[in-house]
């Protein structure tokens, strides 16, 4: 009995925001079947137009249907591709007896797919008939009316707890391993970690008492090295984490990295340091990141020209290559070589958006705020990269701004979770606030 339950086929009812996430969702079910709403449809058919990730979702996933709808009728059931795959159908917008229009007073799509998922659990009797969707009040919504919801989980990070920090702190090390870290540069990992395996391209602080010393793991050399706390482009670090993230950007092995941390821990102004440091070995420098529209609303409501429009989303990163500028003074041919690279578009500061669909060759790019970012998004990205680029993502994975992302489906994180121990990545998370006091009393406290 127990194992019937278990292996009972359900019907899984998609909303509109699955699609947009993942175009081929409708293949990750397992055996399982799958309803798709006729509203689902039209929604999708609003946005098939334009050059952003939910319209490349959509016009995928159209042309999936029309693929395995071939000479065959979508209000039938008809097989996904796959022998170990179920069937799926088009729901039609119908009556159930739980209106959900009538108890939401209102006549909106997000209320007509209910009314689907609704109608088909009445035809369906004996069937468990569950509602995906990325919208977290539409599942409490479709709770309060009897009707099981469940959130998207595919690509999930299951425990963002314990996702990879990049940092790993080792006691009772040899006082003389710490020394010879010190004077010759390197040593061999074993003497320090045991039988323990390093991290590829992991940081260790290793530590005897009061002695520590700063170290990396280079998997190509297999040795441990030193890592000294070395200023970049006037920004100095303040403390190990910080120290790491700039010898990550800085080593010419590492094409990726990512940095995760909370508000004030120099994510942004790090990688943008760090970067200008090496300005002479890569052609130009994007700082780039995800336009969030205020309170879901598209730029467009937003007053004046496209210029106008995009400053509030950029401002930040403004603030941060002038608050570079001025660890120089004016006469300074650091600060005039800031000023000049802007104006020669050799350091480029733009909406995302706008980088979609362009070669990264002999560049350096920064990805800010990248835990708006889709895991979809985030591999658009890097599969953009061409030769001698390298690309930085920052951000914080409890800081969503989108409606459907949450800190375990987010890029950042499915990003950190899937690269880890590689030799072409390196992470590090950030974890002391080093703004002010007052950002750290609100980080703590708030």
């Amino acid at each position: 009995m127990a194992k019937a339950v278990k292996n009972e086929k359900k019907i899984f009812v998609l909303d509109t925001s699955v699609i947009i996430f993942e175009h081929n969702s409708i293949m990750n079910f397992d055996e399982h079947d799958i309803g798709i709403p006729i509203t689902v449809l039209e929604e999708l058919d609003q946005f098939k137009k334009g050059n952003d990730t939910k319209n490349f979702e959509a016009r995928e996933f159209t042309r999936l249907i029309d693929k395995l709808a071939e000479g065959k009728m979508l209000h039938d059931w008809n097989p996904l591709n796959g022998k170990t795959r179920g069937n799926f159908k088009v729901l039609m917008d119908q009556n159930s007896k739980i209106d959900a229009t009538v108890v939401f007073d209102e006549e909106k799509a997000d209320h007509r797919i209910l009314n689907a998922a609704l109608q088909l659990k009445q035809e369906m009797k004996g069937r468990n008939v569950i509602l995906v969707s990325k919208d977290i009040n539409l599942r409490l919504k479709a709770k309060s009316l009897g009707l099981p919801a469940e959130d998207y989980n595919t690509g999930k990070v299951q425990n963002v707890s314990s996702l990879y920090t990049g940092k790993t702190v080792q006691d009772r090390v040899s006082p003389d391993k710490i020394n010879q870290l010190y004077e010759k540069g390197s040593c061999e990992a074993a003497d320090v970690l045991g039988r323990k395996k390093p991290s590829k391209n992991g940081y260790y602080i290793l530590k005897n008492g009061k002695k520590s010393v700063l170290a990396f793991y280079n998997p190509i050399k297999d040795l441990m090295e030193h890592v000294e706390k070395r200023s970049v482009y006037g920004i100095k670090p303040r403390n190990a984490e910080q120290a790491f993230a700039i010898h990550a950007i800085l080593n010419p092995d590492v094409k990726l990295v990512s940095m995760q941390g909370v508000a004030g821990t120099g994510k942004t102004l790090i990688a943008l340091a760090a970067a200008l440091e090496q300005k002479k070995e890569f052609k130009q420098i994007y700082l780039a990141r995800p336009i969030v529209p205020l309170s879901n609303k598209d730029i467009g409501y937003l007053p004046g020209d496209i210029k106008s429009k995009l400053n509030p989303y950029m401002e930040p990163l403004w603030d941060n290559l002038k608050f570079i500028q001025n660890q120089y003074h004016e006469s300074d041919k650091e600060y005039s070589k800031l000023t000049e690279m802007v104006n020669l578009e050799k350091l480029m500061i733009t909406p995302l958006a706008y980088i979609r669909g362009r070669s990264l060759s002999n560049i350096i790019f920064i990805v800010d705020e990248a835990q708006n970012l889709t895991p979809h998004e985030v591999k658009t990205i890097i599969t953009r990269a061409g030769e001698n680029t390298k690309i930085i993502f920052t951000g914080d994975i409890y800081q969503i701004d989108t409606p459907y992302l949450d800190s375990q489906s987010n890029g950042l994180s499915y990003l950190i979770d899937r690269v880890k121990d590689h030799d072409l990545y390196a992470h590090i998370t950030l974890e002391k606030g080093e703004r002010s006091e007052l950002a750290n009393l609100a980080n703590d406290l708030l």
